[in-house]
């Protein structure tokens, strides 16, 4: 990681780090689908930190993002949008759209994205954010994500993006048939990545590794 200060890193740095962030930190661990490496390519990470962590921004670990949120560590990004398995016929609805950051991850995967925010601020930085960066197909609410967004259900794809207690009823309900669900549940304070599949209106659950994540507020959260 370079010494230089924020303000001092250029634009051939940051894709000089985003490139050693994808052979290093994902290749190199595991990830194949070479979409989400060629999305985790392209999206320039560093726009959605804040400028006194710029110098962070593709480090392997989460950072802070301010209202109690983070950014995700890439690697787990990477391996949840992995087991999300999204296409480019795709509808997906993200809970914790955060910094925006694996929403714009989404918009180069899929054909729709539905991103719901709890925080409001974080809601209109992420809109701006993404507007700027010419995510069309990207949507950006505020609200409780835990009660999902039935005005664009059902959907082929949804992703928790904060820790749960358990997969959330009204995110079951809205997940279509065939669909596919990536959370972390568990715990506050530790929790497993889950893939739920739905089948004949049953979701089937396959644990995945073990993750950390900020607890998901809302009426079907903490």
């Amino acid at each position: 990681m370079s010494r230089k200060r924020a303000n001092d890193l250029s634009g051939s740095d940051f894709s000089q780090q985003r490139r050693m962030m994808v052979e290093n930190q994902l290749r190199r661990r595991g990830i194949a689908d070479e979409g989400v490496l060629v999305a985790m390519s392209k999206i320039p990470r560093e726009k959605f930190v804040p400028e006194h962590l710029l110098r962070f921004a593709y480090d392997d670990s989460a950072l802070s993002i301010g209202e109690g949120q983070t950014i995700s560590q890439p690697y787990i990004v990477a391996k949840m949008l992995e087991l999300l398995a999204c296409g480019p016929e795709h509808r997906v609805l993200e809970v914790g759209a955060g910094s925006g950051y694996q929403a714009a991850l989404l918009g180069e995967l899929a054909a729709e994205v539905y991103a719901i925010e709890i925080v409001e601020r974080l809601a209109q930085r992420t809109r701006q954010v993404l507007s700027r960066l010419g995510y069309e197909n990207v949507s950006i609410m505020a609200g409780d994500g835990t009660l999902g967004y039935p005005q664009a259900a059902p959907y082929d794809r949804i992703i928790i993006a904060a820790a749960a207690p358990e997969v959330p009823q009204p995110l079951a309900e809205q997940l279509a048939e065939g669909g596919r669900l990536v959370a972390p549940v568990g715990t506050r304070g530790m929790q497993t990545c889950i893939l739920a599949e739905k089948e004949d209106g049953e979701l089937s659950i396959e644990k995945s590794i073990g993750c950390v994540f900020v607890p998901l507020v809302g009426e079907h959260g903490w």
